[in-house]
């Protein structure tokens, strides 16, 4: 998916967690400064573009704040099926000194 076109429309915004919505806007502030730098120099061939990036930033962070104050819900994640867990020493010696400590300090 490219950023400032007119697939990252509010609809496919709600489909992303809250991760990739950060990721998504640093590539937009990532290219809104370019293409600055490029207007100031000069070399910026589509001005639309700026137009275009400075829209999507605003709705990432619409979204971002809609789902802060409960408005949008949040996607869930797809849950990672529960593996059971081989038992190892190394695994028992990490549990024997934190069960020490909560001897130590019940006395």
């Amino acid at each position: 998916m490219s950023v400032g076109s007119k697939e990252l429309a509010p609809v496919e915004l709600d489909t992303f967690e809250d991760e990739r919505l950060v990721e998504e806007l640093k590539k937009a502030k990532e290219e809104l400064f370019n293409l600055r730098f490029q207007s100031a120099t000069g070399q910026l061939e589509s001005h639309g573009r700026l137009r275009a990036v400075k829209r999507d930033i605003a709705r990432i962070y619409t979204v971002i704040r809609e789902r802060e104050l409960g408005i949008r819900a949040t996607p869930v994640a797809a849950e990672v099926p529960a593996t059971k867990k081989k038992s190892t020493k190394k695994a028992a010696a990490d549990e024997a000194p934190a069960d020490e400590t909560a001897e130590e300090a019940s006395k």
